[in-house]
């Protein structure tokens, strides 16, 4: 018996598959309604441990690695880009703008979570305002850090004067990389899991309690890193209007995770807050919303090609020729 009472099976080809522990066996009560079926068997979480350094007082975790991973990433993936050379995001301004976008993200990511998933508790941060800055306590914001990162690029546009919409779609098709990258990080954490199902590839989390689960962190992994990344990088070659790669970003990445919310835990102290919807899919939905006004709105300000005359080639000053 292991895994908070989960018993071991051999499983085909040698595989050690798990056996769900008395208690999270059978039809049982979750959140008061919902009920489960019989668990059979579930792969084991594989524990691996939060922490890839100790070094004295000093521990680095897998988690932040991620973050600096994901933006290294996004610093070579700028400057390969044709766009991001035609402006100048190369060198040394590439690096100022990532540092930015860092900053953006923390400060936005931590207070997006205070603001929209800790509401009920904000007297608590009025009172102790030092604990919003105890990002190592968990508690990081999706939709926070991409309202920071906007406002963070914008700012650092304005003192570069740089053109805000061709700036952005650099950035923007860089993301999923690191968003992929802090879905691993989440499930490395044993945290943001799913909920309980009976799926071959169910897995009990050390908090999870005693019932397998979706490893929902790695379908975000999947989808909101690998498969939106792939998405976007091939639309990069296409010549879309400055501000369309955002636009086609948050409709996607908004689509995706709407529906993986609903195999994702809802927050415990949130649970459902309209419906059958959690915070995190409202969220998504203003999202969806804000990328179809974001395209109308680009749409109606790019400029119209003016007619060509006899034997000559005009390219819009509102589109971009081939990016690689």
């Amino acid at each position: 018996m292991n895994l908070l009472g989960a018993r071991s099976i051999d499983g085909p080809d040698g595989l050690c598959l798990y056996e769900a522990a008395p208690a999270a066996r059978g039809k049982r009560r979750f959140n008061g309604e919902q009920r489960i079926r019989e668990i059979p068997r579930m792969i084991p979480y594989p524990h691996i441990d939060p922490t890839l350094i100790r070094i004295g007082p000093i521990h680095v975790r897998w988690y932040g690695v991620m973050y600096v991973l994901g933006f290294l990433a996004a610093y070579v993936l700028i400057q390969r880009q044709t766009r991001s050379k035609s402006i100048g995001l190369q060198g040394n301004v590439a690096q100022d703008l990532v540092f930015y976008l860092a900053v953006g993200l923390v400060v936005g990511a931590r207070l997006g979570y205070i603001v929209f998933y800790q509401f009920e508790n904000l007297d608590h941060y009025l009172s102790r305002p030092l604990d919003i800055f105890a990002t190592w306590l968990g508690g990081m914001s999706f939709h926070g850090g991409l309202l920071g990162c906007v406002i963070a690029g914008w700012l650092f546009c304005r003192r570069r004067r740089l053109p805000f919409w061709a700036v952005a779609d650099s950035v923007t098709v860089t993301a999923p990389v690191g968003l992929g990258l802090g879905r691993l990080g989440n499930f490395i954490n044993g945290e943001l899991f799913g909920r309980p199902s009976d799926v071959p590839w169910a897995m009990i989390f050390p908090g999870g309690g005693p019932l397998a689960r979706h490893p929902s962190q790695l379908y975000e992994a999947f989808f909101e890193g690998a498969v939106l990344f792939g998405i976007l990088w091939g639309l990069r070659k296409r010549n879309f209007h400055d501000g369309f790669m955002v636009a086609a970003f948050l409709f996607l990445y908004g689509l995706f995770r709407f529906f993986l919310e609903f195999f994702r835990e809802p927050d415990p102290h949130l649970g459902f807050v309209l419906g059958p919807l959690s915070m995190g899919q409202l969220l998504c939905v203003g999202m969806i919303l804000a990328a179809v006004g974001l395209e109308a709105f680009l749409r109606r300000r790019a400029p119209t090609p003016k007619t060509p005359n006899a034997g000559q080639n005009v390219i819009s000053s509102g589109s971009r020729g081939p990016i690689t």
